[in-house]
């Protein structure tokens, strides 16, 4: 249903009433804390010509036009998309989706492509890129508007490549809608944002709903080695391939080593040894490889390169104390399973001896469920554990920590101390480990805030840690 005149001039588009300028168009979104039905009439007192919806407002004011949608998020996404002159058409985009390994994958992809010599866009969790200016990222996929705008900067800039995370929370609310995919990728799927979708099957749905909507010119890639990488793609009309470390597939590894010194694996029968270490690193590289093929890259010269490439920023970073050579590992590790394969590949690179020590905790409104089964991975792959603060945000970080505790059975009281400040639970482990122990500091990984109460405080694991590293030189 449209009300008044549509030929008017469209000068900008927006979900937000407090960006709209004269000439806009607001597009009423409803959120997750706010719809922007609530703000139309704020929207129109700023500026905006155009309003888009979902339900008509009872007053319509003269010359503005009111067009009712059945999705406004979807509308939002499909006019910036037309607004920002369709920048997606104009590059090479990938799309990579799965619980862990996004940021990883969508990292080396940007490294290796500019080492390649191609200009490149990276949109990630830890940072979005543009060549090689740095736009910081606030979501690991930015709202419609943010990713059209950010899409048409790297246009304007002359990038051909762009690598972006495509988050489950990104495609449900329709932030992706519009764009056009060169290929997508799919990492694996584990236990993960049961708060926002309610079940695992749901979760799965939307995960899958990417490769459903991928074009017949796209190739999508999947982990053969993950349960549902078959399923994942077994609607899309795009090119399909796989990638596994035990089975026949388009693209297959096979570790020969792996050490702090990195990974030494065969890829398609060439024998290559990369920076990176464990078995989740070698799945990521994987993926890495075969979408280089796919975009028609030269073998030995991705090989080459890839080889050379470190990870993302707080993807198992890892610092060594000068005198005792204690092993401190910072990870984003903030789900069961991610949690699970850093302590593994930590137990595959021990020598025997060594403690393992795990700083962990959970953020706060977020799924409570997963909390006692942190809790439990981190006592049973672990020596000694300490329960801490991750994000609490609204929640009382020591109930958090309550629910964590609140699934461990007897033979795990001995293991872990719960300590609610997390520099002090660094400072602790730091202190409890001998020379050459290993500490894990898991869940916040790249983050520089820790975000208490509604307010976001400094906070890096790695300055913490090598704040108490110097302090062991006295």
């Amino acid at each position: 249903m449209v009300k008044g005149s549509t030929g008017v001039e469209v000068k900008d588009v927006q979900i937000d009433s407090r960006k709209i300028r004269p000439g806009a168009v607001f597009a009423a979104v409803k959120g997750g804390t706010a719809d922007g039905h609530r703000f139309i009439e704020k929207a129109v007192e700023n500026g905006a010509t155009v309003v888009v919806c979902e339900s008509m407002p009872l007053d319509l004011k003269e010359g503005v036009v009111y067009v009712e949608t059945e999705n406004s998020a979807a509308a939002a996404a499909i006019m910036a998309h037309n607004f920002f002159g369709k920048p997606s058409e104009k590059m090479n985009v990938v799309g990579v989706t799965g619980t862990n390994g996004k940021t990883t994958i969508t990292t080396l992809l940007y490294k290796l492509f500019t080492r390649l010599g191609y200009k490149c866009g990276l949109i990630s969790t830890v940072e979005n890129q543009i060549c090689n200016r740095r736009v910081p990222a606030t979501h690991t996929t930015p709202d419609a508007i943010s990713l059209h705008s950010l899409l048409k900067q790297m246009v304007d800039e002359g990038c051909t490549h762009v690598f972006m995370e495509t988050s489950s929370h990104a495609m449900h609310q329709h932030r992706t809608t519009g764009l056009k995919f060169a290929g997508g990728i799919f990492s694996n799927i584990t236990h993960d944002h049961l708060d926002y979708h309610q079940t695992f099957d749901e979760y799965i749905r939307v995960k899958k709903s990417f490769f459903d909507a991928l074009p017949s010119s796209a190739f999508a890639i999947s982990n053969a080695d993950d349960k549902r990488g078959t399923v994942m793609l077994q609607n899309t009309n795009a090119k399909k391939y796989f990638y596994s470390l035990k089975t026949v597939a388009d693209f297959k590894g096979k570790i020969l080593e792996n050490n702090f010194s990195g990974l030494l694996m065969t890829v398609n029968d060439t024998v290559v040894h990369f920076r990176l270490i464990g078995e989740f690193n070698a799945y990521n590289l994987l993926a890495v490889y075969g979408t280089a093929i796919c975009l028609n890259q030269e073998k030995q010269e991705v090989l080459r390169y890839l080889s050379d490439l470190a990870g993302a920023e707080g993807r198992f970073d890892m610092m060594v104390s000068v005198k005792e050579k204690i092993i401190a590992i910072v990870d984003y590790a903030h789900t069961p399973d991610a949690l699970l394969n850093v302590l593994a590949t930590i137990k595959k690179l021990k020598r025997g001896f060594e403690q393992v020590i795990t700083v962990v905790g959970c953020g706060g409104d977020r799924d409570r469920t997963k909390r006692p089964v942190m809790a439990t991975v981190a006592c049973e792959h672990s020596d000694r554990v300490i329960f801490t603060s991750d994000n609490p945000r609204s929640e009382d970080p020591a109930e958090v920590i309550k629910d964590m505790e609140a699934g461990l059975g007897a033979a795990y009281k001995r293991k872990y101390i719960s300590i609610v400040d997390r520099k002090e639970a660094i400072k602790t482990a730091i202190n409890l480990a001998k020379p050459e122990d290993i500490l894990l500091i898991a869940g916040k990984g790249h983050e520089k805030y820790q975000e208490i109460k509604g307010v976001q405080n400094h906070f890096d694991d790695k300055e913490v840690v090598r704040e108490f590293f110097e302090l062991l030189k006295k």
